[in-house]
């Protein structure tokens, strides 16, 4: 993995933990496991394969190689669009891969999700209309609700990112301010069969949350909208406002005959990653205190509790991985640059200070954690007992930049960011402290 910064010594702990992240990716990746979950093509009508998020060009790509050389599809057959987050692209032979922005959406985004609801208003009652959906989906299909500017939607968007509201919250907002979430593009596509196959990114694989579930129906309301609004304070546009009031934003409910010919399937979960990272873990002789991969809540308190019990198990003389999983969240106050990952990883470096034979890797196992929206944005960052005192050495005060949410800048000046590039997958944050004899 890449370093973004100076050269420094590569220690066997940050070695080992990397292995364990890159098992982790491999895991979820659809190379995996998406061919075994692919629905028999359609016996006379098209195959209409619409993709988002920042598996789409991925999971276009193996989902191509299989029904044209397996199935042998003929190529008229097959139909479709797939979009994704920008250095997210790849080779596919039939179906387009647009790349797209995120995590705020972006005008190649609006002609992709545009083009994603023309093909699925064209699909008929002998097509199977395959929608393959992982993380980022929410920002790439951006088919703003009649009465709101992709610039509106874009405002909305910052604003929840920076409010520090669950995923579940931010996407309840998202899908009633949409033509194409929260059920609405099975909506468009009916009568057609409709296949989701899903790589999620939220902690309780949540249908209706994976990429604002817009196969799916929904169990949230304009109501619900209008609370997590007022709960973080959101200042939004008038035109966001009053889309949140208007009834025929509200999105179809379970029941909804729309949903009769609508299935749904799990390609990869973040249980899948960590099954296999702990495997690895016990392999290598220590013990796996897995904390599960449904955490949720403000990174930098996530990161205190770890450090107590990282600290607890060393002091017990135990050799262990401490392993967890989830989407945790960043109330953005400063004016620096990083992710919960990375802010994770800080607060986390402080907590840990001086404590020997402790280390951690926090990442995303997207390859990107927060950021620019650039392919090459870090995932992450490794810290050890030496972090903060190679951080004084060269003036640097963790406290400051931890107040100012600037992990990106404080790891790139110490070598510690991981940045892997994209992975073509994600099943969110990976996160594992080494207790080992100093």
């Amino acid at each position: 993995m890449a370093k973004s910064s100076q050269d420094q010594r590569v220690s066997p702990a940050r070695i080992f933990l990397e292995a364990l992240f890159r098992t982790a990716v491999a895991a979820a990746h659809p190379a995996s496991s998406l061919a075994e979950t692919l629905p028999a093509p359609p016996a006379a009508g098209r195959l209409v394969m619409l993709a988002a998020g920042k598996a789409a060009g991925s999971m276009t790509e193996i989902a191509e190689r299989h029904y044209l050389e397996v199935c042998k599809v003929p190529e008229r057959r097959i139909a479709g669009i797939a979009v994704t987050r920008h250095g997210y692209g790849r080779p596919t032979r039939l179906v387009p891969v647009i790349e797209a922005g995120h995590p705020v959406p972006d005008a190649a985004g609006l002609a992709g999700a545009s083009r994603t609801l023309e093909l699925a208003d064209a699909a008929g009652g002998e097509d199977v209309v395959l929608a393959m959906i992982s993380g980022g989906a929410s920002a790439n299909w951006i088919a703003p609700a009649e009465g709101v500017a992709l610039e509106e939607k874009q405002a909305v968007t910052r604003a929840l990112l920076r409010s520090g509201a669950s995923i579940g919250e931010i996407n309840t907002v998202r899908k009633h301010l949409s033509r194409i979430k929260g059920g609405r593009l099975a909506a468009r596509a009916y009568p057609a069969r409709v296949v989701a196959l899903a790589i999620s990114d939220v902690p309780g694989d949540d249908p209706a949350v994976i990429g604002s579930g817009p196969t799916v129906p929904d169990p949230s309301t304009l109501a619900d909208a209008r609370s997590i609004v007022a709960r973080y304070r959101l200042g939004l546009p008038d035109s966001v406002r009053a889309a949140l009031g208007w009834p025929r934003n509200e999105t179809p409910k379970p029941g909804d005959p729309i949903f009769a010919h609508s299935e749904f399937r799990l390609v990869a979960r973040p249980a899948d990653a960590f099954r296999a990272v702990e495997a690895a873990v016990r392999a290598a002789g220590y013990e796996c205190v897995f904390l599960g991969d449904r955490l949720e809540g403000e990174a930098r308190n996530i990161a205190v509790e770890h450090a107590r019990l990282g600290r607890e198990i060393a002091a017990g003389g135990r050799r262990a991985v401490i392993l967890s999983g989830g989407e945790l969240t960043v109330s953005i106050r400063g004016s620096g640059r990083g992710g919960p990952n990375q802010e994770y990883a800080l607060a986390l470096a402080s907590e840990l200070a001086g404590a020997h034979g402790i280390a951690a890797l926090a990442a995303d196992t997207d390859g990107t954690d927060g950021g620019s929206g650039r392919s090459d944005d870090p995932a992450g960052a490794f810290v050890d007992a030496t972090t903060v005192a190679r951080a004084r050495a060269l003036g640097l005060d963790p406290a400051a930049f931890l107040a100012n949410n600037d992990s990106t800048v404080f790891f790139a000046r110490l070598g510690d960011l991981v940045a892997p590039g994209p992975t073509w997958t994600n099943v969110n944050d990976f996160r594992a402290i080494l207790v080992d004899r100093a």
